[in-house]
């Protein structure tokens, strides 16, 4: 055999090794995250977090009014009843509400323009599955007790299907209308956030809290259904990523590119204390133009995309593989009838991400 041969063996030798090595590197990674996903999960909370938020899934949402207003501030809330009913027996996952304590046409729309609380009220006896969530309350706007106490007894009376989304507020012009201070909100926003927690409890101590004191000696009732209220914080309501990840039960954020969103979702998770197994949900809203054309190529639209359903499905893919949750579509700029849009999502979008549906 020639020095040739030899040396060539030799570098197959060493080649085999390193690729031998490489493989058995990337085999134990690959099952180390395998094992990591098998472990992982989130808590159960109550009967609508725990069908929106299952870990390594997408699920999806409809924003309230399921209406195209394109042309004006307003919506008409045109059938409304009827719609939330027909995205029930559809199968989307939630039905999102929105705080808007006071109408600054400066600002944007009016959302569904009713009390969001009232208003899940009345949908948690019309309708029999989905969740029912809040995106998002403005704490330091409202006195916790009554943020408490409407929260619980929609959550009794939908049997527990409440998601409750809780934020700052940034519209600057609503604060003087409720004598609140804007430059203070993120302090009272903590402030509100706890107050809530606590009373949860039975028969609340609460001390050194701007919203107020409780020493035990009276209770806030109803409770929670299931475990507790899900509170979700929106954006960053003026907190530390770090606050956020210790003390939510979730994080609903704004869309991004997929870059960003996924340096966010690693920012929130990797802050979590997973020495239990569990870990938090991260959701976001998407405006949707959905097209005729299936395949009609994604153009990017305020915050949000118009597309076919092929690309959306795409779409909604790579949010999942980013470890999105939870996607709350808003149709306000979607120019095809709702119906049939409704319909197409269900038929061709939702047997992708809602698979396991026993329904």
């Amino acid at each position: 055999m020639s020095p040739w041969s030899d040396s060539c063996n030799t570098v197959l030798h060493i080649t085999t090794i390193r690729f031998l090595d490489f493989n058995i590197r990337y085999y134990f990674r690959v099952n180390v995250i395998k094992i990591q996903f098998l472990l992982l999960r989130f808590k159960k909370i109550n009967n609508g977090f725990n069908q929106v938020f299952q870990y390594g899934e997408l699920s999806i949402g409809i924003v309230v009014p399921i209406e195209n207003y394109t042309q004006g501030k307003l919506a008409t809330m045109h059938d409304h009843l009827k719609r939330a009913q027909f995205i029930d027996s559809l199968g989307f996952k939630a039905l999102w509400l929105r705080d808007i304590p006071l109408h600054v046409p400066t600002f944007g729309d009016a959302g569904q323009t009713y009390d969001p609380f009232t208003y899940l009220g009345y949908l948690a006896g019309q309708t029999e599955q989905i969740a029912l969530g809040v995106s998002s309350i403005a704490l330091p706007l409202h006195h916790p007790i009554h943020v408490a106490k409407s929260a619980a007894t929609i959550d009794q009376l939908s049997e527990g299907r409440l998601i409750l989304g809780v934020a700052s507020g940034d519209r600057y012009e609503e604060y003087p209308g409720t004598n609140s201070d804007y430059a203070n909100r993120g302090a009272a926003f903590r402030d509100a956030f706890e107050y809530i927690r606590t009373a949860q409890s039975d028969y609340p101590i609460l001390k050194d809290n701007a919203f107020g004191n409780l020493d035990g000696t009276m209770d806030i009732l109803p409770k929670a259904y299931g475990n507790k209220i899900p509170m979700l914080v929106t954006g960053h309501s003026q907190q530390k990523i770090e606050w956020i990840s210790e003390h939510s039960d979730g994080w609903m954020y704004y869309p991004r590119n997929l870059y960003m969103q996924e340096y966010n979702i690693e920012e929130f998770r990797k802050r979590i204390d997973t020495s239990d197994g569990i870990t938090k949900p991260f959701m976001q809203p998407l405006y949707l133009d959905l097209m005729e054309d299936d395949d009609y190529i994604p153009e990017r639209i305020r915050l949000g995309i118009r597309t076919g359903s092929n690309h959306l499905i795409e779409y909604l893919t790579n949010l999942k593989r980013l470890g999105v949750n939870h996607v709350a579509l808003n149709l306000r700029l979607n120019q095809n009838d709702i119906e049939k849009t409704l319909e197409k999502m269900a038929e061709k979008v939702l047997v992708h991400f809602h698979a396991n549906d026993k329904k």
